[in-house]
């Protein structure tokens, strides 16, 4: 399991995402309100929920509507501002930039991130038009400046898109992991907020045989939440913490309680107030 057991130890990690409203150059960016308007709302949501018993928190343009292949440099700014600020210090943090892995790459390696989720392997058609990764560049570009300490979650099945060509999910996991030093394997659904095929997940988990630890990735909810356990490696939940579970809302405190309850967590972290 390598730099997620050095992460996590043995267990499960509820992996809380942090939205970032719109960044800068983007069609919904708010002027008026600027990066520290972006600050401001993104701190209210963590209050809430690094004060629950979450292993991690992943930082996520998810405001950047359209998506985009390459970051801008005045996007990449922005996020590195919103992570140092809000950075949590008593556990991990990671970063994703939709759907740019090379700039999640070196805001977390100049943040302190300890991870990425990313798109690195495959092609794709997708809303944003033809999709090549390119694994190797990055994790050559990992390897440059420094960054090892960072792991690499590998999304298999992205949001918003379907894979080119006839290799299964369960090959592409294979050769994500013994190919490509996938880090973590994980499995999504067709767009955020929406469940993964569990059965999928359960056949890419047997076949990677423990070599490194499958995530749900996307449609974790209060109500299935404890028989994703009983399957995955761990969770990454986003939507479900948010007002009426819509993914635009503000995280809203009884929801989160809700989830770490049915995970089998504490609600209130040791040591919070």
């Amino acid at each position: 399991m390598g730099r997620v057991t050095d992460l996590f130890g043995e267990r499960k990690p509820l992996i809380a995402m942090a939205h970032l409203r719109a960044l800068p150059g983007t069609p919904m960016y708010d002027e008026k309100a600027g990066v520290a308007g972006i600050v401001e709302s993104l701190r209210a949501d963590l209050d809430i929920i690094l004060a629950a018993d979450f292993d991690a928190v992943l930082f996520c343009n998810e405001g950047d509507l359209p998506y985009s292949f390459q970051a801008g440099y005045d996007g990449v700014a922005a996020m590195t501002r919103v992570v140092t600020e809000l950075a949590p210090r008593d556990r991990p943090f990671g970063v994703d930039f939709l759907w740019d892995p090379r700039a999640a790459l070196n805001i977390a390696a100049a943040t302190g991130g300890s991870f990425i989720r990313c798109v690195p392997v495959g092609a794709y058609e997708s809303d944003m038009g033809l999709w090549s990764t390119d694994v190797a560049g990055l994790l050559r570009e990992r390897r440059r400046i420094g960054a090892d300490r960072v792991a690499a979650f590998f999304n298999i099945t992205p949001e918003f898109a379907s894979s080119l060509g006839t290799r299964s999910v369960v090959d592409v996991a294979r050769s994500a992991v013994w190919s490509s030093l996938a880090d973590a394997v994980l499995i999504s659904g067709p767009r955020q907020a929406t469940e993964p095929d569990m059965d999928l997940l359960r056949r890419v988990k047997e076949t990677l045989a423990g070599a490194v630890p499958v995530f749900a990735n996307t449609g974790a909810k209060s109500v299935n939440v404890s028989s994703f356990l009983d399957i995955a490696d761990g969770i990454i939940v986003g939507s479900d913490l948010k007002r009426d579970g819509y993914t635009w809302n503000e995280v809203a405190a009884d929801r989160v309680a809700s989830f770490m309850t049915a995970a089998g967590r504490s609600a209130v972290r040791a040591g919070a107030a």
